[in-house]
């Protein structure tokens, strides 16, 4: 994770639970990974659940097991696009970096990483 683009706060809380390598300056921490959200949007069935109340749910997960085993933070990487960033941003999510996917079958394309703190 590269430290200049989080905020000093946040950065005085991971300094707790991850180390810093001042050459790169990147940390180095455990996290909780949420994979990818998706819905089909199928006829009639993207109404069935909505992204917040699926991110709800994970959230719920996460919360259960932040208590049984500790940690706080969660990560996730999502593609660059303003309406999703924007949803994220919304649920507390802050961005700290990108990344370029490798794939021998896809073009490489940029991905947005983003943290939230328990």
């Amino acid at each position: 994770m590269r430290g200049e683009t989080v905020s000093n706060t946040v950065k005085r809380k991971l300094l707790r639970i991850s180390e810093l390598d001042e050459k790169s300056q990147t940390y180095t921490m455990s996290a909780y990974l949420i994979a990818q959200l998706g819905k089909n949007f199928a006829e009639g069935r993207n109404n069935i659940i909505t992204g917040a109340e699926m991110l709800e749910l994970a959230w719920s997960v996460i919360e259960e097991m932040q208590y049984m085993g500790g940690g706080m933070v969660v990560f996730l990487e999502a593609n660059n696009d303003d309406k999703l960033l924007k949803y994220y941003n919304d649920n507390r999510f802050s961005q700290f970096d990108t990344r370029q996917t490798t794939s021998k079958d896809q073009e490489s394309h940029e991905l947005v990483q983003l943290l939230r703190l328990l």
